[in-house]
């Protein structure tokens, strides 16, 4: 199965189906099943800082060195400048929720679904894959 690494907040809000877009400098053409590994490394004081995008989470603890849910990787699009403001006015959670400019990848998600029971596993850089 392949697997993306994110830091936290934003594996967590994948999970909780709050995050539908991931936003990436690289495109891929990777398209199927994908689980969301929450890397170890620590949310980055530049999220903590940000009140609005730390106030979505629901969970009290974050899920380091986990994967947490399955979904599928449906689309990866190009972030024109119309794309980019389009999102800002129309999606304002998903906006905050990423990297929002010219230039770089929306990877669309789709079908989340929580794991049941989280799997311990250290992460990697790029689109990777878990032998279950």
């Amino acid at each position: 199965m392949k697997v993306l690494s994110l830091t936290e907040p934003f594996a967590t809000l994948i999970k909780e189906k709050k995050k539908l877009v991931e936003t990436r400098s690289w495109k891929t053409n990777y398209r199927g099943e994908l689980y969301i590994h929450a890397s170890l490394t620590k949310i980055p004081k530049s999220s903590l800082e940000r009140k609005e995008l730390m106030s979505l989470v629901e969970e009290k603890e974050m899920n380091f060195g986990y994967i947490i849910c399955k979904c599928k990787l449906v689309d990866c699009i190009y972030m024109t400048k119309e794309y980019v403001e389009n999102m800002k006015k129309s999606n304002h959670q998903e906006y905050i929720c990423g990297e929002y400019e010219e230039g770089r990848y929306a990877w669309i998600l789709e079908d989340i679904e929580p794991l049941e029971e989280k799997i311990k596993i250290k992460g990697h850089l790029g689109v990777w894959n878990y032998e279950e």
